[in-house]
């Protein structure tokens, strides 16, 4: 048995798919197959049941996987404990950020960790707000900018950033741009344009929706602010942003504050765990940072 066999038996499991965990492990999935197939055939038990759509844990599976899970972190532990002894940070930290999001001191922190701690590889993904949540939960990310409503998540050491109201952005001419005042009646009125569900903005508009049960049209959807306000720009919808978003695109757009959803959207940093030096190292840049 092998820590590698251990590793994608744990990337299988978390992700239920082995393409998905192959990509994970960075290496193809017929090897991440055969390696689970030979760990198997070692222990006298199938560890997935493959008759599904998505692979599940079989009995064996389930008792094994905090077995690996501990095999795994206490190999871990091993080289971090000789790099601390050595005043030498080395291992692996993967960093998450939430999709349409680019902020460039997050960018500024991973770089001067890197020019510090050069033995830590730094794996950068993006991902809904939601799943890289989870993903923080399960230790699968161990650092992720996400964004919420009004509240940071349950249970995770968090770091907020921004917290900001929601605007509707438009172009001159469109009727919302005389207006003074802007509620969620007058912007349903309209097609919306905004982030996707699992971003905090969106939430944060869904829950007001819901909260004055109104159903607006969203019939157009982006990712990046960049695209959602050339969209609105052209008149094809109002554009749903927060405050600071929007003022990126003065020029083109007028924002008016959606004064009935209170609730600020936040972009936050989320982490778990400190137990490594690495992270902790990684905390203290992304600090100095945002606060600089």
């Amino acid at each position: 048995m092998e820590l590698r066999q251990l590793e994608y038996f744990v990337a299988v499991a978390e992700e239920r798919n082995f393409t998905r965990a192959a990509e994970r492990v960075h290496i193809s999935q017929s090897g991440v197959s055969a390696q689970i197939r030979q760990l198997e055939r070692e222990l006298g038990a199938e560890l997935f049941d493959r008759s599904g759509r998505t692979v599940t844990l079989t009995v064996a599976g389930k008792a094994a996987l905090a077995h690996a899970h501990a095999a795994l972190a206490a190999a871990g532990a091993v080289g971090q404990a000789v790099g601390e002894v050595t005043d030498l940070i080395r291992g692996h930290l993967t960093v998450g950020m939430v999709i349409g999001c680019t902020l460039a001191p997050l960018f500024d922190a991973l770089a001067a960790f890197h020019r510090a701690h050069p033995g830590v590889e730094i794996s950068l993904l993006e991902d809904s707000s939601d799943r890289l949540v989870d993903g923080v939960r399960t230790g699968t990310v161990d650092l992720a900018l996400v964004g919420a409503a009004a509240d940071t998540p349950d249970g995770l050491d968090a770091l907020t950033l921004i917290s900001e109201r929601l605007v509707a952005a438009v172009p001159a001419g469109h009727p919302l741009a005389t207006r003074r005042r802007v509620t969620l009646r007058d912007l349903i009125a309209y097609p919306i344009v905004c982030m996707p569900p699992g971003t905090g903005l969106r939430t944060v508009l869904d829950q007001a929706c819901a909260a004055r049960s109104v159903r607006p049209a969203i019939p157009l959807q982006a990712s990046a602010a960049d695209a959602i306000a050339g969209l609105a720009a052209r008149g094809l919808a109002v554009a749903v942003l927060t405050d600071s978003m929007a003022a990126q695109y003065s020029d083109r757009l007028t924002a008016r504050t959606i004064e009935d959803v209170e609730t600020p959207a936040l972009l936050a940093l989320v982490w778990k765990n400190t137990r490594s030096p690495g992270m902790r190292e990684l905390l203290a840049h992304c600090r100095r940072a945002f606060t600089s």
